[in-house]
């Protein structure tokens, strides 16, 4: 079997594979902070995504590449059924599922009330779904959330399916998250938003 190379997310020094075993690429990495007192960085993550599909998704409506991404190329892709996967790689040692739930649950419900004008806490709370404190998140654990065609959300917490949610809205907003107006990390976006005008 082929070794995959390996990029490094710089802030945090956490290693993504540029190929998933499915054939998705690594369009970007980025990381999450928050601010306690001090900042801390919570989790490093990657993008990936099937360059084909992406390409399928874009040339709807795009015919050439523009100088730079449009607003409009960003939420094709948040709001398309493509398959995508974003993979978060804890980063701080005192991290427990509840802050990470509730940090993933602030997220969607700041995405969900952008996108429709109202909260939808039910909805919001699917995503990390039963998670508990039992699940021990060390530095390097892995949460994998899978956007899979029909709209499915699905989330893995170190390779274990934690929820699989179908709903178009869910799967727009936490896309949104990271390639929205307010992204959790702008570098990613704009990473992200570059390796889309190499596909045309």
């Amino acid at each position: 079997m082929e070794e995959v190379a390996m990029e490094v997310e710089s802030n945090t020094g956490l290693s993504f594979p540029v190929r998933l075993d499915d054939g998705k690429l690594l369009k970007a990495v980025g990381l999450r902070k928050k601010i306690m007192i001090i900042s801390i960085k919570v989790y490093a993550f990657g993008l990936y995504a099937d360059n084909e599909k992406l390409k399928d998704v874009l040339r709807t409506k795009v015919e050439k590449a523009p100088p730079k991404p449009t607003k409009e190329m960003y939420q094709m892709v948040i709001d398309s059924d493509l398959g995508m996967v974003v993979r978060l790689v804890m980063a701080y040692s005192g991290l427990t599922m509840s802050m990470v739930k509730k940090g993933i649950d602030e997220g969607l419900g700041a995405s969900i009330k952008k996108i429709t004008g109202a909260k939808n806490q039910e909805l919001t709370k699917k995503v990390m779904g039963e998670a508990t404190d039992d699940i021990n998140l060390t530095p390097g654990s892995v949460i994998e959330v899978s956007r899979l065609p029909g709209y499915i959300l699905q989330t893995k917490v170190k390779d274990e399916i934690l929820s699989t949610v179908q709903s178009e809205l869910l799967c727009r907003a936490f896309m949104y998250m990271f390639l929205g107006e307010d992204p959790l990390d702008k570098e990613a976006k704009e990473k992200f938003g570059a390796s889309l005008l190499t596909l045309f």
